[in-house]
């Protein structure tokens, strides 16, 4: 026979574990659906682009010697 504290033990420590087991789910789902939609977008046409112009802009070194007012 179980005694009423001992069944209220185990419910709650199911529940932690329930509880545990859900978040690492969602963590790991976050995770999978992250990697997906960053490959996707760095393997799309408009991804391709836009790295392309990042790049571009990242190698022009900005001059500031230069004067562009004319004076």
């Amino acid at each position: 026979m179980l005694s009423f504290p001992n069944y209220w033990y185990r419910e709650g420590v199911n529940m932690i574990i329930s509880i545990v087991v859900y978040v690492i789910s969602l963590l790991i789902l976050y995770l999978i659906i992250e990697t997906a939609v960053r490959n996707g977008i760095n393997s799309s046409v408009i991804g391709e682009y836009l790295k392309k112009k990042h790049d571009e802009e990242e190698e022009r070194e900005p001059d500031f010697d230069s004067d562009h007012h004319g004076t």
